[in-house]
C-alpha cells in the first residue's frame, strides 16, 4: 500500500520499503543448509534445528509451518516419513517427506517438549497454549543466517521454503514435481516463484540428445 499524495499526515514519511530489498527471497544453497545445522546444533538449540529441517523437508509457508501440532508429525513413538497439511493460503492439501535428519531432530525436540498429539509442535514462549508466531520464526531465520554471515535482507522465512525445491528443480529440470511439491494450483506460478528463466530453458534443451 502505497502514501496518498493527498494525506497531508503522510508529508514526510518515508516509503514502507525505503531502504529495504524486496523481492524473492534467495534460497539456501547445500554448504550453508549444512553451516546453519552446525551452528544450530553447537549452541544446542533442539527446537531451532528440528524447526529448520521441518521448514527445509515441509516447503511449507511460515504461517502453516509454525501451526503444526505434534499428532501431524508422529505415529505412536515415530516420527513420520511423510505428513500432510491443509494450506492456510489455499485450502489445499499439500504431503512432504520427513527425511532421517528432520525425524532425528523432531524426535530429540519433541521428547523434551513433551505434550500430546493436539498440542502445537513449536508452543510460543508468551502462551504455551498457542504456537510460535510467525513474527517470531522470521526473527528466528533472521539469526541463524546472520550467524553463518549471510545478509539478513537477502534471505528470509521463503528461503526455507524454497530451498529444497530449488534444489531438486535444478537436479531434474522437473517443474510438475516441484508444483506439486510446493502445491501450486498453477505451474506458472511455480515459474514465477523458481525464477525460471530462458536460461534455464535453453539449458535443459541443450543437454537433451535426441
Amino acid at each position: 500500500m502505497g502514501i496518498s499524495q493527498y494525506d497531508p499526515a503522510a508529508a514526510g514519511r518515508p516509503a514502507w520499503n525505503a531502504g529495504k530489498q524486496v523481492g524473492a527471497k534467495r534460497a539456501l544453497k547445500i554448504k550453508q543448509v549444512w553451516s546453519i545445522r552446525f551452528f544450530l546444533d553447537r549452541e544446542r538449540r533442539l527446537r531451532d534445528r528440528a524447526l529448520f529441517d521441518l521448514a527445509l523437508d515441509s516447503k511449507l509457508r511460515g504461517c502453516d509451518l509454525v501451526k503444526i501440532k505434534i499428532g501431524t508429525l508422529v505415529a505412536g513413538s515415530s516420527i513420520r516419513s511423510r505428513s500432510m497439511v491443509v494450506q492456510q493460503k489455499t485450502g489445499r492439501p499439500v504431503q512432504f517427506e520427513i527425511t532421517a535428519d528432520a525425524r532425528a531432530s523432531l524426535l530429540a525436540w519433541l521428547e523434551r517438549r513433551g505434550g500430546t498429539i493436539d498440542d502445537f509442535a513449536f508452543p510460543s514462549r508468551v502462551n504455551p497454549a498457542g504456537h510460535l508466531s510467525t513474527r517470531q520464526y522470521a526473527r528466528l531465520v533472521d539469526e541463524w543466517v546472520i550467524a553463518i554471515g549471510l545478509p539478513p535482507e537477502e534471505f528470509g522465512t521463503h528461503s526455507l521454503r524454497r530451498t529444497k525445491a530449488s534444489i531438486i528443480y535444478k537436479a531434474t529440470g522437473n517443474l510438475r514435481a516441484i508444483q506439486i511439491l510446493l502445491g501450486h494450483s498453477k505451474i506458472e506460478n511455480t515459474v514465477r516463484y523458481l525464477g525460471v528463466d530462458i536460461d534455464d530453458a535453453l539449458s535443459l534443451s541443450e543437454a537433451t540428445e535426441i
